[in-house]
């Protein structure tokens, strides 16, 4: 699948003719609304699903073997990110996207046309389109463009980010940090464990992923207009989702019901929803990493990040912490996109969802925001930090939360006084431990170890 790179060069800056056709043409007088086009991964889907509907139609007898072949190697150079400049329609068209699959179906009579030398003449309807709808094609290439996505791109991401973080953390076992809640000092930590809620977060929302791709495996090919499968054959569904499984790797099948394929978006909407859900965990772990690197001076200066560029205009020296900051704003799109997709997913009326292309392009840029954001994070920030010890170890052995650990035996009122005198007087916790218990020196070091605190 070509990811969604409009500087990529392709066999498209060749071509000075037009591919498309008079529907298209219409399409692009009507719906002037946005620059905004379909995606690539989705027009990656549409053709690979022409590709094997045309293979369908020629098992069935429906469609002879120079035709299906011709449609095929055509739609082939349209799911390989060729003539990406000949589909320019508006994502906001008529709601069951028959803009974009009439674009589509053009495209590939033209192109087989020209290959041909025009012994093979297509209809764009009866023969690229054959045994389909529109209100079965896009609900058809959403569900196939976020698996090919998720399965392909995302979960890797995923898996190259969690992976990253347990290799930083393993280097930090022996870090011992003060813990925060509330943004004030807590008890302590090892770095490694911090890094291993991060993680854990990120393996979680993996996990979620990959319980939700089998609800996008089941398609609406087949049911046609309205889920009763009028005008296609019995079978074809069933080609078509083999063919599909063959070329893909991915285990499709026809959905269980054309009513409910058609007519909702209910597990785009459910996908939405974890896809929120990830973006929620990369914006923990972003704003973690924004709040340790703060300062030098004046934050809390426990990381220092990769100096990936200057960090300010006006101020020299600066490091900001450019990737979490990025991230954050895809994230916060991301959470935005889950809205849209929401909304999007109630608009079904009846027989037919009203707002697929809408669904579309929202899915597909919430899978592709969040597998960037996930390999930036890993390769241009958690890999190359750098722990800074000297102020971890300042931090930490000022914390008053330490006194914590005699509340057993002091109780949590003499506890609470040694923590505030260790406070007040800028002392640790220690040495005002000493002052003012029975308990010896050599015991209260023992107690008050950082590391036996943490119970690693």
């Amino acid at each position: 699948m070509q990811k969604n790179d409009d500087n990529k060069p392709s066999k498209s800056s060749e071509i000075t003719d037009i591919l498309y056709g008079t529907e298209t043409a219409k399409a692009l007088t009507n719906f002037t609304i946005s620059e905004l086009k379909m995606p690539r991964a989705f027009l990656w889907a549409l053709a690979t699903l022409k590709s094997a509907c045309a293979q369908a139609n020629q098992e069935l007898g429906l469609l002879d073997t120079d035709k299906s072949a011709a449609i095929q190697l055509a739609a082939k150079e349209v799911a390989d990110g060729f003539h990406v400049n000949q589909f320019p329609v508006d994502v906001f068209q008529t709601g069951s996207g028959t803009s974009t699959n009439m674009n589509v179906n053009e495209v590939i009579v033209s192109l087989v046309k020209r290959h041909s030398q025009q012994k093979i003449i297509l209809h764009p309807n009866d023969d690229v389109n054959m045994g389909q709808s529109s209100n079965d094609v896009i609900p058809s290439c959403i569900h196939l463009s976020a698996a090919k996505l998720i399965s392909d791109e995302l979960l890797p991401a995923l898996q190259h980010l969690s992976d990253t973080l347990d290799a930083k953390a393993s280097e930090h076992h022996n870090t011992i940090k003060t813990g925060r809640t509330h943004l004030m000092d807590a008890m302590p930590l090892s770095f490694a464990q911090e890094i291993s809620g991060w993680s854990s977060q990120i393996r979680y929302a993996h996990q979620q992923l990959e319980n939700s791709l089998p609800s996008l495996l089941k398609l609406a090919i087949g049911g046609t207009a309205i889920g009763t499968g009028v005008n296609t054959h019995p079978e074809f569904s069933g080609i078509v989702t083999r063919v599909l499984t063959q070329r893909t790797g991915l285990s499709f099948t026809p959905a269980d019901n054309y009513f409910r394929a058609i007519s909702a978006q209910d597990t785009a909407v459910q996908i939405s929803g974890v896809l929120k859900t990830t973006a929620v965990s990369l914006s923990k772990v972003s704003n973690d990493i924004r709040w340790l690197s703060s300062g030098p001076l004046n934050g809390l200066n426990e990381l220092q990040l990769p100096e990936l560029q200057k960090g300010s205009s006006i101020m020299p020296g600066k490091v900001n912490p450019v990737i979490p900051e990025a991230v954050l704003m895809a994230c916060t799109q991301v959470i935005g996109n889950d809205t849209t997709v929401t909304i999007a997913g109630q608009s079904g009326n009846f027989q037919l969802n009203t707002m697929l292309p809408l669904i579309g392009h929202t899915l597909v840029q919430s899978i592709q925001l969040l597998t960037s954001s996930s390999i930036a994070l890993a390769d241009k920030v958690i890999k190359d930090m750098k722990v800074n010890h000297s102020m971890i170890n300042h931090n930490l052995a000022k914390n008053p939360i330490l006194a914590t650990a005699l509340n057993q035996l002091i109780g949590y009122d003499k506890s609470a006084e040694i923590a505030k005198k260790a406070y007040e007087e800028k002392r640790t916790v220690l040495d005002v431990a000493i002052e003012l218990t029975d308990i010896s020196e050599a015991e209260l070091i023992k107690l008050l170890d950082p590391k036996r605190l943490t119970r690693e």
